[in-house]
Parts: structure tokens; sequence; C-alpha cells
């Protein structure tokens, strides 16, 4: 079977990878990871922004591919009663354009980030000044960050990817 990923990051190849096997372990895929114009801001900064991301990277990455299930992943932050959250979505999309999706894994983000994504910057790069690292978003992720590795954005990303499979793994409850 053939999964298309619609991004070359390897943490959101990795975090599909995960979800993948563990919600059908008896199940061969090959995947290949295709880069798409998402549709959205480079940082979305609402949770309608990300699902409108998600999708269509999934869209895109199916039409490109031909793939028999295409993920889109989108990050995004969300101001809610004055505080910043950072979270993500997650599109599934098969070739009947069913589509699954979920959310998640919506946690604070500390002031002195928020305020610099409040001004119109990315939240990858500002968590890099932050820390004085490199390229977070491709490593750890700023989960990583803020719960010192116990949730990595990629176990962010494939706990959000099984929950948006839900719609195939048990079809019966969305017909």
């Amino acid at each position: 079977m053939l999964v298309a990923v619609a991004s070359k990051n390897p943490v959101k190849l990795q975090a599909v990878k995960n979800a993948l096997a563990l919600v059908w372990p008896e199940k061969k895929f090959d995947f290949i990871a295709v880069e798409v114009a998402h549709g959205t801001s480079v940082q979305p900064n609402s949770a309608e922004e990300a699902i409108k991301g998600a999708i269509s990277r999934a869209k895109l990455a199916l039409k490109e591919t031909n793939a028999d299930f295409a993920f889109g992943l989108e990050g995004n932050t969300e101001s809610i009663q004055e505080r910043m959250f950072v979270s993500g979505w997650v599109a599934v999309i098969d070739k009947q354009g069913k589509i699954g999706l979920a959310g998640g894994n919506r946690g604070l983000l500390p002031e002195k980030v928020a305020s610099e994504i409040r001004k119109g910057r990315e939240l990858g790069p500002v968590i890099d000044e932050f820390l004085g690292k490199k390229d977070i978003k491709h490593n750890e992720g700023t989960w990583g960050v803020l719960t010192k590795g116990l949730v990595t954005r990629t176990s962010a990303f494939e706990r959000t990817s099984i929950f948006a499979l839900s719609r195939f793994n048990a079809p019966e409850l969305y017909e």
C-alpha cells in the first residue's frame, strides 16, 4: 500500500510510519514524501487555518502521487484566553476522497516565545533562538523542548495520526 506524506520533514514522515505500524501491523506500506504548497501562512495561528492546511496538503499529495492514502500534518499556534498554545492537526485522505481528521496535544508556550509569534514570526526559528539551538522542528520539536523529551514532535504527531486514522480503522462508526 502506497502512503504519501505531504512533507519531507523526517519527523512528520516517522510519525506517520509509527502510526500506521500501530494501527495496521499486519500491512506492508511503502512511503513517499513530497513537498506541496499548503495554502496557509508559514505559521498557522488558528485551528481553522491548520485544518485547512492539513487537508490541502493531503489532497495535493494524493493528487501528485496517486497513493492509497495521503497525510497532511500541520503544526500551529493558537491564542486562547490571552495565552498562546502550540498544537497540531493531521488529515488523512484516501482515493475515494474520505477524510480522517484529528488535532490535539495543545500546550502552553512560554510568553517570551508567544510574544515573538504575535509579531508575525514562525515558531521554529523563535524556539531555536530561545534555546540557542538549530532546527528543533526537524528534531525533538517544541514539544520535546517543553516536556524535556517526554513527548517529542514525532510522538505527538504519531498520536494525532492514529486519531486521524480512526475514520479508516473503524469505518463502521463513520458510515
